[in-house]
């Protein structure tokens, strides 16, 4: 071997040590004087701690309120779809009820039967009409129809069943106008 490879076979060979560096004097020190004081570290961790706890109880009353809603919107609100579909049914059955009631009346009409409703406002007929009740309406006359009940139905010339209706009393009548009597009561003045 040459002297250049033993000098580096004795480089590889001797071991990676390295001297630690020697402590400066001011290291020591400084290290207890930057240290927390315990009682201060744990008055701190203390405070976030409580920070945390107030910030979830929030949260969880939070989410406390906002379920209690959508508990009550899915209660009012769960058969909406149901609704809907009934609707549907609803509208048809008026549809299959009026027109039943159409042809009804035809059938009826061709054989002699005919319906009548009173008009409110028409003057009350014992003939034709049942009296039920009295209703007070000052827009109607007294003596006259104010509601329709029932229906009623003639065979011919003849009555099947009178119309029920509430009669209207009528308006109370005003007062007497003071100065109306004072001009009547006045004699005619002799000098004019």
């Amino acid at each position: 071997m040459t002297d250049t490879h033993r000098a580096d076979a004795n480089a590889d060979a001797a071991p990676d040590t390295v001297e630690p560096a020697a402590a400066e004097p001011g290291a020591a020190e400084a290290a207890p004087a930057e240290r927390e004081d315990p009682a201060l570290a744990l008055a701190r961790e203390a405070s976030e701690l409580r920070d945390k706890l107030l910030r979830t109880l929030a949260e969880m009353e939070n989410l406390r309120a906002r379920t209690a809603r959508e508990v009550a919107d899915s209660r009012t609100y769960a058969v909406a779809s149901f609704a809907r579909d009934i609707l549907t049914i609803a509208d048809n059955m008026a549809r299959a009820v009026e027109l039943t009631e159409r042809e009804l009346l035809k059938v009826l009409d061709k054989h002699g039967v005919r319906k009548f409703e009173p008009q409110p406002g028409e003057k009350f007929d014992p003939n034709m009409h049942q009296a039920m009740y009295e209703v007070v309406d000052p827009s109607l006359p007294g003596g006259t129809v104010a509601q329709v009940v029932q229906a009623g139905y003639t065979i011919g010339e003849r009555m099947l069943r009178p119309a029920l209706v509430a009669v209207a009393k009528g308006a109370p009548k005003p007062p007497a106008d003071p100065s109306a009597n004072d001009n009547s009561e006045k004699s005619p003045d002799p000098t004019d």
